[in-house]
């Protein structure tokens, strides 16, 4: 008598992407953002300048974001159900470019190659020079007008596996453009606990 394979539900045409699936725990995201932190220091120190307060603050917050909450592939950067998110502060960028590196879309070695002469990380991201970038920032507040103009592709781009909408995410540093940041607070704050 042969035994025939089980057969499960047909196959899609795409399945999911690996990092719309992976949720770390706990103290996975606190070592995951230990590391982005090391990072940031790594590539500023090597550098010889830039910010680096606002990085440093901001590394559980993109930590969350890009290992627990966004859907996002970085085998496929421009992946059309893929959640966004908008650096408002460019002069925040190490830690973009941090949790970017350590998702998979680059090599964390380029990492020290910040604000280097024909670097393609340097003191703003450009959206064009890395995969996974999805805005080039500039003045303070411009990531939130962006963030904002994304539900129109949202509305028409609902997830086959949860049908819910896609999300889109924003960081600001000036005091009258900070419901991004609060966004963002927010989800680190009900996911840690």
């Amino acid at each position: 008598m042969t035994t025939q394979p089980a057969t499960g539900p047909p196959a899609t045409t795409a399945s999911p992407p690996p990092a719309a699936l992976r949720v770390l725990s706990v103290p996975d995201l606190e070592e995951q953002a230990r590391q982005i932190r090391v990072s940031i220091i790594e590539m500023l120190t090597a550098a010889k300048s830039g910010h680096s307060a606002g990085p440093l603050g901001m590394a559980e917050i993109l930590t969350v974001l890009y290992f627990a909450v966004m859907r996002h592939d970085p085998a496929n950067p421009e992946w059309d159900k893929r959640d966004t998110f908008f650096l408002s502060n460019g002069h925040t960028a190490p830690v973009l470019y941090a949790a970017l590196a350590h998702s998979g879309y680059f090599p964390l070695e380029e990492l020290t190659t910040l604000r280097q002469l024909g670097s393609r990380l340097q003191g703003h991201p450009e959206r064009t020079a890395l995969p996974g970038l999805e805005n080039t920032s500039g003045p303070l507040g411009s990531g939130l007008r962006r963030r904002r103009g994304t539900p129109t592709r949202h509305r028409s781009s609902i997830d086959r596996w949860t049908d819910s909408p896609m999300s889109a995410w924003a960081t600001a540093s000036s005091t009258r453009a900070t419901s991004g940041r609060r966004r963002c607070s927010r989800a680190s704050t009900s996911l840690a606990g």
